[in-house]
């Protein structure tokens, strides 16, 4: 199965064909090598021929301990810089201007490393790391002005929600209340994509009026669409889960955990910026 986030797009996640109504690529066993085509959604991976990397002198296959190592990193980052940002960057009226600025730049330099590395055909922990760090100053920055002029006290509301949304969507998926299935990730793929052209055709529209564009986020409209944006989330999250999951079972490379760290803290993101957003609605509205 392909995955939801581009940084899997180009690792062999595949689907099994004989999967077709259960768990893609899981209704075979491992095999001891993790190569056999067909069965081992690596099988077409650049690791492929190495999958220990025993050759190319990388020690062993991924674990679920390199994952949680390599996302506390990942993650630590982001929740870094965004404090630091936060403290060493005061939004006031004076400086709001060159706050948003400061913002629109991280996240500019942010996009750009995300989008190198999902191209590149190895992950790069150095490349991960400062994505994540100019992450972290975008959303220190913006948390920063919305706690300060949009929503006190939201930021910190969000966190939470962004928390129980991964808490209660890793549940789910452990006891199988979410089958990741093949038409499961097509749902999710032809949803997500019609939500970011609505969301685009907002921001157009918005630039061009000098308003909020179609009213997608603000209001009633803009809470339904917001929800709709956190569930979003949460199938990226299942999805990414079922990932790590078949990494694992099919010996990836270890260092194919920097990756899974990667795509985790993506969608942690969309999910925390989607949760801020309908919570400042919800405040201004009462």
């Amino acid at each position: 199965m392909r995955s939801s986030n581009p940084v899997f797009s180009r690792r062999g996640f595949t689907r099994d064909a004989g999967a077709r109504a259960g768990y893609a690529g899981f209704n075979t066993a491992p095999q001891a090598g993790g190569t056999a085509v067909g069965t081992n959604p690596y099988a077409t991976n650049p690791y492929a021929a190495d999958p220990y990397g025993q050759a190319a002198g990388r020690s062993g296959a991924m674990t679920m301990d390199d994952v949680v190592s390599r996302t506390a990193l990942t993650l630590g980052a982001v929740v870094v810089t965004a404090v630091l940002s936060w403290l060493l960057l005061p939004v006031d009226e004076a400086n709001l201007g060159r706050s948003y600025g400061i913002a629109v730049g991280a996240a500019l330099v942010a996009l750009v490393l995300g989008l190198v590395q999902s191209f590149k055909r190895r992950p790069t922990p150095a490349l991960i790391l400062a994505y994540a760090a100019f992450e972290g100053v975008f959303l220190g920055v913006l948390s920063s002005v919305v706690s300060t002029y949009i929503a006190s006290g939201v930021v910190i509301q969000a966190v939470l929600g962004t928390m129980a949304v991964f808490a209660g969507t890793l549940i789910a998926y452990r006891m199988r209340w979410i089958r990741v299935t093949g038409r499961f990730y097509r749902f999710v793929m032809a949803a997500a994509m019609g939500f970011l052209i609505l969301m685009a055709v907002n921001l157009l529209f918005s630039v061009f009026t000098h308003g909020d564009g179609l009213g997608f986020r603000s209001g009633g409209l803009g809470i339904a669409f917001g929800i709709v944006g956190i569930l979003l989330g949460a199938c990226f999250l299942a999805l990414d889960f079922k990932q790590v999951e078949d990494g694992v079972a099919y010996g990836a490379p270890r260092e194919e955990s920097w990756l899974a760290a990667f795509g985790l803290t993506m969608t942690l993101v969309w999910i925390y910026l989607e949760i801020l957003r309908v919570l400042s609605i919800l405040q201004n509205n009462n």
